[in-house]
This record gives C-alpha cells, structure tokens and sequence, in this order.
C-alpha cells in the first residue's frame, strides 16, 4: 500500500468531518485554519527535513511519489492539512456541546 493511499481515506474522513461541521451555523473560522496550516506546514517541512536528513525516519521509495520538499515526501503533509482541518472542526464541535451542558 502507497503513501497515498492511506492518506486518501485518512484525507477523505476528515474531509467529510470538515464539510459536515462547515454546514452547520457554528462552523469554524476556516480563515484562521489556513493560515495555520501555513505556520504549521513551515515547521513540518523544516522538522520533516531535519529527522529525515539526519536519518532518524526513512521512506520506502517505491511507496512514495517521488516528490519531495528537500528531503520529506509530500505525502508527509497530508497530517498537518488533516490537523488543520480536523482540529478546528473538533474544536468548535466540543465548544458547542460544552455550550449545550451549560444551559
């Protein structure tokens, strides 16, 4: 199984938990999100490339796309678009259940 692969259905899950959260009246500042993702996807590919260069983690090249920013997979990525999607939505989820138990 490729990299890819696995992230298609983990990608797909949190895709749906991200349009199902957006369809509702309290859905998160989606803005915000991408310019986390931002922050976020610098520190993976700084982090990404550091634990890679330095050997500590390694990909199977037949497994991965052959992409790469320096030395990470682009695949690798696809967690911190996963968080960035998956936290806000959760977040704004918990929020309003929290809200719900206060009343």
């Amino acid at each position: 199984m490729t990299y890819w692969l696995v992230n298609a259905w983990f990608l797909g899950a949190v895709a749906l938990v991200g349009i199902l959260v957006s369809l509702t009246p309290w859905r998160p500042k989606w803005l915000a999100a991408l310019g986390a993702l931002g922050i976020v996807g610098v520190l993976t590919a700084i982090f990404d490339n550091a634990i890679i260069g330095f050997g500590i983690v390694d990909y199977d090249p037949s497994k991965i796309s052959g992409v790469r920013i320096g030395v990470a997979p682009i695949e690798d990525f696809a967690y911190t678009l996963a968080g960035c999607v998956l936290i806000p939505a959760v977040w704004v989820v918990l929020n309003r259940l929290g809200d719900r138990r206060k009343r």
